[in-house]
């Protein structure tokens, strides 16, 4: 009798903030192997998780849930249950910790699902695909394992599916970093092998830096920028989307009850939204000004970050750009890709890449604007600078870990009195702050503009910072979360060390930021977000 037995080797891939396929070192790594025949396993399994405690997921609870076993290969919304009528959710609300403000609001919820699903649908094309789900990420993982271990997923006689091996990319921050050391307790004790993976989305790859410890990073971006070198020649080559991929497995785990996730992008946004509109954070919303247009009209994914970078510089927009801190309507203030950075649909390297070949004239994206082949110029510098930027808030948030979202901030300033909002005068404060109603025209229509489309420019995120912890003299952190739940590229280590260093508790960045001035305030931007209440 011949043997049939047929064993389906899995590798499980927890997507996070790397939501694209080029220049993503997990997939390059699998593609190689793939194409060479020398991969140790059969088939991959891709997973994204929608973090609960980083998003809220209520609305994904399902009252009636489905009560097959999910016993195919569609990895999107399959449930197991009992019927019920009243659901409640087995995770608290994700809310912020000083203000309780939601984590993710309307904007930033929706270019998220944008560009999960945008990543899917990409590993679709190369014969893969994307298991999508809401929990926690060890609660999923758990799951995953626990049913191809119960033999769930041996669909015929003879056939096995096994778990060979878990991989996850290392992030910076405190929850990031919680979420890692469950996926190896929760391997732990299933006996699974895991391997993290660099985290290699921005300019300067980590083992490129001479720092051997945390602790041996600057404590200033200028001398933080001196080990660096030469900024246009530090990073590496981008690397290529991977051709192929494993399969999925045949049978793929259902999502845990009591959560249902629709398999539309729509569901997914319509999920997501649903519990912040049903509890609205303001108790005065400001309207939408007739005529006002929102700078931040892009949709999420990695199709849409390169189609926007490569329209920058063909457009010439890339080269128009000067201190993102000095400029509050238009196009040349920035280059509006901070959104796709944050979550990975885009990396740092990817736009210097883009950028040297421009200056070179190696390809022919941009071979009709101004300074094509002309080599770098103050614009692309500039951009770079940026980016570097964002490289050292990371490197200081795996510096100094919680003291990230500690009062005191990286200095340790204990001496600082701040007002905090147990004081009834001090919560109608920031009630009037929230709703953009403190009085003050530029700050009203930079928190109006935040709150109406997701965005505003660096300059007017740093006047407003300044605003609220040195002039308000309220707790800082309060003033960031609300910016973490308004804005579109929320990026963790980014948005906390910037307002550490408008607030005087963080890290000098080496530059500063001019205070404002009355010819400097622009009136035109003013009226177009508070309309008539301009004076």
């Amino acid at each position: 009798m011949p043997n049939n037995d047929r064993t389906e080797r899995i590798l499980v891939y927890i997507v996070r903030r790397e939501l694209r396929l080029t220049d993503n070192p997990i997939l390059h790594h699998i593609s190689e192997l793939f194409s060479k025949n020398r991969t140790p396993f059969t088939h991959l399994l891709p997973v994204y998780v929608f973090p609960a405690r980083q998003i809220e997921i209520s609305g994904f609870l399902a009252p009636n849930v489905d009560t097959t076993d999910g016993s195919t290969n569609d990895i999107t919304n399959t449930s197991t249950s009992k019927p019920t009528s009243i659901v409640e959710s087995p995770y608290p609300p994700a809310r912020s910790v000083v203000g309780q403000f939601p984590r993710c609001g309307p904007h930033r919820a929706k270019f998220w699902a944008e560009s999960v699903w945008d990543f899917k649908t990409s590993l679709e094309s190369i014969g893969s695909g994307l298991a999508v789900r809401v929990g926690r990420i060890d609660d999923i993982l758990e799951n995953i394992l626990d049913y191809f271990k119960s033999g769930k997923g041996n669909y015929a006689a003879g056939v096995k599916c096994e778990v060979v091996g878990v991989w996850i990319t290392a992030e910076e921050g405190v929850a990031e970093k919680t979420d890692e050391r469950n996926v190896f307790r929760v391997t732990g004790m299933k006996g699974v092998n895991t391997r993290t993976w660099k985290d290699e989305k921005f300019l300067v790859d980590d083992r490129d830096l001479i720092y051997m410890t945390p602790k041996e990073i600057p404590d200033t971006f200028s001398e933080f920028k001196k080990t660096v070198g030469p900024l246009r020649d530090a990073p590496r080559k981008p690397l290529p989307p991977p051709d192929m991929l494993p399969p999925l497995p045949t049978r793929v785990p259902p999502q845990p009850t009591p959560f249902k996730v629709p398999n539309t992008l729509g569901g997914w946004i319509s999920g997501l939204l649903k519990p912040l509109e049903e509890n609205p954070v303001a108790m005065i919303t400001p309207s939408y000004p007739i005529g006002a247009k929102s700078q931040h009209t892009y949709h999420g994914g990695e199709a849409y970050a390169l189609e926007h970078l490569k329209n920058s510089i063909s457009s010439g927009a890339i080269t128009k750009f000067r201190d993102p801190r000095r400029g509050n309507i238009g196009e040349d203030y920035s280059t509006k890709l901070a959104a796709w950075l944050a979550l990975g649909c885009v990396t740092a390297r990817q736009i210097h890449d883009y950028l040297v070949n421009f200056e070179e004239g190696k390809t022919q994206v941009g071979q009709y604007a101004q300074g094509y082949a002309e080599g770098e110029s103050k614009s692309t510098s500039g951009i770079r600078l940026e980016l570097l930027w964002r490289d050292y808030l990371r490197l200081c948030s795996r510096k100094y870990g919680c003291k990230l979202f500690r009062l005191e901030g990286f200095k340790g300033e204990l001496d600082r009195q701040w007002k905090h909002a147990d004081n009834i005068d001090v919560k109608e404060q920031i009630q009037r702050f929230i709703e953009g109603g403190t009085g003050n025209p530029i700050i009203d229509a930079v928190l109006r503009e935040m709150y109406l489309t997701g965005y505003t420019s660096d300059r007017g995120r740093d006047v407003v910072a300044k605003y609220f912890s040195k002039q308000l003299g309220i707790d800082w952190r309060i003033g960031a979360e609300w910016f973490e739940y308004c804005l579109v590229d929320y990026d963790v280590s980014e948005f906390w060390g910037n307002w550490q260093y408008c607030a005087g508790v963080g890290n000098d960045p080496s530059w500063e930021v001019p205070s404002v001035r009355a010819s400097e305030v622009q009136e035109a931007y003013i009226k177009q977000w508070i309309g008539e209440d301009f004076i």
